[in-house]
């Protein structure tokens, strides 16, 4: 149990992390517990309590600064749930190989996205008819990002918040953590259900993310923005990096 101990560390930083860009914890816990020799149905599962608890304490902390647009939050967190329990079952035979290169590339799409934060929020949508059926298609390939990758669909929702229907930045990460909540939920139901997450581990990373989930939606307030996304999409790109490696090495060894 001691030696467990610094998931809580883990869980704390990547609270911060992804309460103050709005992608939730995942795409820091993932990474780590894949590099430490967890298989991929673990790492997702363990995750999404730590992206649940997250969600809980960032969205406390948001509606204190009447960030959240409630209506929306609700309706594209529960279009999310039929993909989260999509996501949670085709995860349990997924192989090492595969989920590491799979998330290697959802790692470059969340530092993409950093880096165009500011970009995209310029951009002005009108909501059309077109537009909906996307959202709820949207949100249900976010379930499934969110329960298969254990990262809580973030990435998809701000962007679709921002480009799709014109909200402010400042309103779509908090807003994306009240949809976290629906969907980390629900994942972490069915992969419990499915006896993927050690509730020991997940408990140490959802206690250090709640903490972690505080305080980064309070340092949103007042953090450079530009210092914040070079830290973090370092962090990202070098983790992609390490999975890619990692994939090929096995692929070899394999091989051979």
């Amino acid at each position: 149990m001691i030696d467990q101990l610094w998931l809580i560390g883990l869980g704390f930083v990547a609270g911060i992390l992804g309460s103050m860009i709005g992608l939730g914890g995942g795409i820091i816990v993932v990474p780590v517990l894949t590099f430490m020799g967890f298989p991929p149905t673990a790492a997702a599962s363990n995750s999404l309590f730590a992206a649940l608890s997250n969600s809980i304490s960032s969205t406390i902390s948001y509606s204190r600064q009447k960030r959240i647009e409630y209506s929306l939050g609700l309706k594209l967190g529960l279009l999310s749930v039929p993909g989260t329990i999509l996501g949670a079952v085709i995860s349990t035979d997924v192989t090492p190989d595969i989920f590491k290169i799979l998330f290697g590339f959802v790692l470059i799409a969340s530092s993409i996205y950093i880096f165009l934060r500011k970009k995209i929020e310029t951009r002005d949508k009108q909501i059309s008819k077109q537009m909906l059926l996307f959202v709820v298609g949207a949100s249900f390939f976010a379930g499934i990002i969110s329960a298969f990758f254990g990262i809580g669909g973030g990435i998809i929702f701000v962007p679709l918040m921002v480009v799709g229907m014109g909200m402010t930045m400042k309103k779509a990460a908090p807003t994306s953590q009240l949809i976290l909540f629906f969907a980390s939920l629900s994942g972490v139901i069915v992969h419990s259900f499915l006896g993927h997450p050690d509730f020991l581990q997940s408990g140490f990373l959802a206690i250090g993310s709640f903490i972690g989930g505080l305080l980064g939606a309070r340092l949103s307030l007042d953090v450079k923005e530009r210092y914040l996304q070079i830290l973090v999409s370092a962090v990202i790109l070098i983790a992609a990096g390490k999975l890619f490696l990692d994939s090929l090495s096995e692929n070899i060894t394999l091989g051979f």
